[in-house]
């Protein structure tokens, strides 16, 4: 039963899991992995005030890192911001060190628009683990938070270069340098993480935007009409990325526009 409530947390399948993890926790009070799914199921339907009670008994029972920072995570959603950071301060203090505490509680400090402090926070774990590529990434997003650019981008770069088959970090890098003007490299960032993700239709509708700016329409076009292609949602962000770019085009009707995306218009 718990590895039924385990594939069906996997597969996002929230409500079974907490059907199968509570099904375990009748027989077995104590068991930390039921409690664990538990609280995930619950946090991921946004019944996180439901989640604290279990988790906070285990917690107190257990002292373990993980259902510790589960309960930081369900408190700062329940509301209960100040006693999750203290929570997840108390949780990151141990040792040896659990990562993904110090990312709950620069995650709850970011919320509480405390960025400085949760950049302090990830800085503290990446003096624990530098060659994490996970951390740099949260650090890097946490300095584009404060839109300092010139901080996040050799983070971006270096971590680019440690985990180069991880499109996240290619397309976030993509997003600095077009930011900053480097409409090429950009272009380059966004093509590699399209041929791990060729299905991606929003970064397919950026390097579209990159190509614009380099000049290269037809191919801009290309790339946009590709990201719309059987993705209604996407016609937004299509208009948008023709409408501001320098060499784009501007369309009165959103017949015109769709027509055009078809490919029915030159």
């Amino acid at each position: 039963m718990l590895e039924r409530a385990t594939l069906a947390l996997r597969m996002q399948n929230f409500a079974e899991a907490e059907r199968l993890a509570a099904e375990v926790l009748k027989t077995s009070r104590t068991d930390i992995v039921a409690t664990w799914i538990l609280g995930r199921a619950l946090l991921a339907q946004n019944r996180a005030a439901e989640a604290i009670v279990p988790l906070d008994k285990a917690a107190r029972r257990t002292s373990d890192p993980g259902i510790e920072t589960l309960l930081g995570a369900a408190l700062g959603e329940s509301g209960r911001r100040a006693e999750a950071i203290e929570q997840l301060r108390q949780t990151a203090a141990r040792r040896p060190p659990f990562l993904p505490a110090f990312q709950e509680l620069a995650g709850q400090l970011a919320k509480d628009r405390r960025v400085d402090e949760a950049i302090a926070a990830i800085g503290s774990a990446l003096a624990l683990a530098p060659e994490n590529i996970d951390l740099q990434l949260d650090l890097a997003r946490l300095h584009l938070e404060r839109n300092a650019r010139g901080e996040a981008r050799p983070i971006l770069v270096m971590a680019h270069k440690a985990a180069p088959g991880r499109p996240d970090i290619s397309t976030l890098l993509a997003r600095v340098l077009r930011q900053d003007g480097d409409y090429a490299t950009a272009a380059e960032m966004y093509r590699l993480a399209l041929a791990l993700r060729p299905d991606d239709a929003v970064t397919r509708a950026d390097l579209a935007a990159c190509l614009f700016e380099l000049g290269e329409r037809e191919a801009g076009e290309a790339s946009l009409r590709s990201a719309v292609r059987g993705r209604p949602r996407m016609l937004a962000q299509a208009a948008y990325t023709l409408v501001h770019s320098s060499r784009g085009r501007f369309f009165f009707r959103p017949s015109a526009l769709k027509t055009f995306l078809q490919g029915d218009m030159q």
